[in-house]
């Protein structure tokens, strides 16, 4: 997400000058706030309501209307609506990589929208084909590194590739991704690669270390990320014996799960199924251990 908005703005100041319809540009500059303050429903909303705008003479209403798209996909992707734009998603990533042609802008965007595109893979559970992804995207990040900033998208995709290697149950790889990126991350960079350093140590029974990673986590994260550091906690207290605080910390994953993400988000699922593993009603049922 937060890729897709640094591309953005970089795109939007030095390559769309003038290209812009007025008009257009009010909006779009609106549902990248939207997008930015994590109000995800409205920034989809503004986005496809962009998407379909006439078009402006003289105006590159193609290119505004990408960037439309690619906002409000990526909304619907960190609200959880992945899989039902799975489709959409793959289509743009088709689109922008015609139209991106050699402009090194607008091949970084291309990686930020693939970045979301391997979000809904881990969603998915589709571990190898988002770590294989991902990998690719980094991969491209190097050749364009020189032309455009894209050390944003290429943090996110390390954090997603850590997140494809937990769920393979490659939790020391996972952790030596975390540990190696932690120092040129902040904000919800740093909470990401946090949350997977965490998940990486209960994936390995390391429970003592992983809950003091718990301590370290900000006193407030991201909508999109609602319910994720409380799975994290719960599971190390669980196995070590906090039984009671481990139940407490899968409640508040399932309550701030149900408010902030849509009812189809797989961490609003992982956290119900947690908490009856907690209370005995559903034994068989596993936390999440990739953040």
């Amino acid at each position: 997400m937060r890729g897709i908005r640094a591309e953005w703005g970089r795109l939007r100041h030095r390559r769309t000058e003038g290209r812009l319809a007025p008009a257009h540009s009010a909006v779009l500059d609106r549902v990248r706030e939207l997008y930015a303050a994590e109000e995800f429903e409205q920034a989809e909303e503004g986005g496809r309501y962009l998407a379909t705008m006439p078009p402006v003479p003289g105006a590159d209403s193609a290119l505004s209307a990408r960037l439309a798209r690619a906002f409000a996909l990526a909304a619907a992707v960190a609200h959880g609506r992945g899989l039902d734009v799975l489709p959409e998603v793959e289509a743009l990533i088709s689109d922008m990589e015609r139209a991106a042609g050699a402009d090194p802008a607008q091949r970084a965007l291309v990686l930020a929208v693939r970045a979301s595109h391997v979000e809904i893979l881990v969603q998915q559970e589709r571990y190898e084909e988002a770590e294989s992804e991902a990998r690719d995207i980094l991969r491209a990040a190097v050749r364009v590194a020189h032309l455009a900033q894209v050390w944003e998208t290429e943090l996110l995709t390390l954090a997603k590739l850590a997140a494809a290697l937990n769920g393979q149950g490659r939790h020391e790889e996972a952790e030596a991704i975390a540990r190696g990126n932690l120092p040129r991350a902040d904000g919800l960079g740093e909470a990401a690669l946090r949350r997977l350093l965490v998940g990486s140590l209960n994936g390995q029974g390391r429970y003592e270390e992983a809950l003091a990673e718990t301590r370290r986590f900000p006193p407030t994260g991201s909508r999109a990320s609602s319910g994720a550091a409380d799975i994290l906690t719960a599971t190390a207290l669980h196995h070590l014996g906090h039984h009671q605080e481990a139940e407490d910390a899968a409640r508040r994953a399932v309550t701030a799960c149900e408010q902030s993400l849509h009812p189809d988000h797989p961490r609003t699922r992982q956290a119900r199924a947690l908490l009856a593993r907690l209370t005995g009603e559903d034994p068989t049922a596993e936390g999440g251990s990739d953040g």
